[in-house]
């Protein structure tokens, strides 16, 4: 298996695209991260993760990191004032223009989180990219978070909601992995724009306001599976899932709630969905089946 990193260049922006594959000749796959996140979500240099699991069935894979996350540069910091507009209508496209180019087969899309809803509004504003695309999946994937439990309270209600905007404000940004609250950093206009989704309201672009809801609803979705885990009780809970997945008007989607109940090896939850080292004999190898039959 192989791994190298692909630089894209977009104004003062350089967005950082992890290549990984084993076979030339495969199938491509692009991975997108969520929110206060970056594309190691999915991978690890020394081949671990869904990433590098996907490579050696033979994907021709790649992982983004959204403007300012993870080794796409400058850094989010104080003078960065993008957000997800930006993510929706330049890196999505930036990054599968740059796929299509050296490999013009026709795409899977996976995400984790947040990086679902990015995905689905970029499709809904961009329909014309369907009909390159195979499948799309999406783990622990939410817009509104409306599941009443205690951490989603605390992650959203309190944390996100008003102590992340206090600290966004005193330092010009969020440093999620300083705070210890994710692993990169968030804008305060990605902070506000993404508060203002998690809360029930419609799915309109603050930018813009670009209708995603309605132009949705016009969309014959590439085959698509939703993954969550039985322990994730804020930032995918099922109940919420379901709720994008009805939003979306995907009546054929195909959701997994992966618990022990519905024999998977764990009760997983909202990051070791992707992350636990049992993945790969449980849901790794169901995905790879899936991807292939939609191939």
């Amino acid at each position: 298996m192989q791994q190298e990193s692909i630089y894209i260049t977009d104004g003062e922006h350089q967005l950082h695209l992890r290549h990984i594959w084993k076979d030339n000749g495969g199938v491509p796959i692009f991975m997108l991260h969520g929110l206060i996140e970056n594309g190691l979500i999915f991978y690890t240099e020394k081949g671990k993760g869904l990433a590098c699991f996907l490579a050696e069935q033979g994907f021709d894979v790649y992982v983004g990191d959204l403007r300012g996350r993870g080794k796409s540069s400058p850094a989010i910091n104080a003078t960065s004032t993008f957000g997800q507009y930006e993510a929706i209508t330049q890196d999505i496209p930036l990054f599968l223009e740059k796929i299509h180019s050296v490999n013009t087969q026709k795409i899977h899309l996976i995400a984790h989180s947040w990086g679902g809803v990015l995905m689905a509004s970029f499709l809904a504003r961009y329909p014309q990219w369907l009909d390159k695309v195979h499948s799309k999946t999406c783990f622990g994937t939410k817009r509104v978070v409306g599941v009443k439990t205690f951490e989603a309270y605390f992650k959203l209600g309190f944390m996100w909601r008003y102590i992340a905007p206090i600290l966004a404000k005193r330092q010009g940004y969020f440093d999620g992995k300083k705070f210890r609250f994710g692993s990169d950093s968030e804008t305060q206009q990605s902070l506000s724009q993404s508060i203002a989704w998690v809360m029930p309201g419609h799915w309109c672009d603050q930018h813009d306001g670009f209708n995603y809801f309605s132009a949705a609803q016009n969309i014959v979705w590439p085959p698509t599976w939703h993954f969550t885990g039985i322990s994730d009780y804020a930032l995918g809970h099922k109940q919420d899932v379901q709720l994008f997945i009805d939003e979306c008007g995907n009546s054929t989607a195909k959701f997994s709630v992966l618990s022990k109940q519905s024999g998977s090896l764990v009760d997983y939850n909202h990051i070791n969905i992707l992350t636990h080292p049992k993945a790969v004999d449980d849901h790794f190898p169901q995905l790879v089946t899936w991807l292939k039959e939609h191939s």
